[in-house]
């Protein structure tokens, strides 16, 4: 029984006027023309004689190195030990609250997590993040850093950032 279902798609037809039929409309119908091939212009040799001419990748007005004048009172110590939060950016530190001390109640801290989960204490003075940032502002909301970074002079410049406790819902 397999076989003779198998076996029905191999049927032989008799009738294929329809073929036939389908055919003769498509040898009917007009044939359009193929354009012809484009003409190519033959190909000129050109021979480049600008070796004798000025080098487009050379100044024409010699350079002359200044060496820029770098006076800058503000620069990163050199020889000052860096606390364990300089390890890490600002953007990947957090603030995560507050503490007063309990012997003494004019002294506030901040609270700042590390990448690694770690919640640290931060007082004025400290040092934060990879350009030096040394804090110089607390409050409830935010902790105010005073980075030390390059001017792209060969100097150094001031920047403030800030690391603010982010707002709960």
């Amino acid at each position: 029984m397999l076989s003779l279902l198998a076996l029905q798609g191999c049927i032989w037809i008799e009738d294929t006027t329809d073929l036939r039929a389908f055919v003769a409309d498509r040898s009917s119908r007009p044939v359009g023309e193929i354009p012809p091939l484009p003409e190519f212009k033959p190909y000129e040799a050109f021979v480049y004689e600008g070796s004798s001419l000025r080098n487009p990748f050379r100044a024409m007005v010699p350079e002359v190195a200044v060496a820029p004048e770098i006076v800058s009172e503000v620069f990163p110590d050199p020889d000052r030990i860096p606390e364990y939060l300089e390890r890490y950016a600002v953007d990947n530190l957090s603030m995560v609250g507050t503490i007063t001390s309990p012997l003494n109640a004019d002294q506030f801290f901040a609270l700042v997590r590390d990448p690694l989960g770690e919640v640290h204490r931060v007082q004025m003075g400290d040092f934060l993040g990879l350009d030096s940032g040394q804090v110089v502002g607390l409050d409830e909301r935010r902790i105010e850093l005073s980075e030390i970074v390059s001017n792209g002079r060969g100097g150094w410049m001031k920047r403030p950032r800030f690391i603010t406790l982010p707002e709960t819902d």
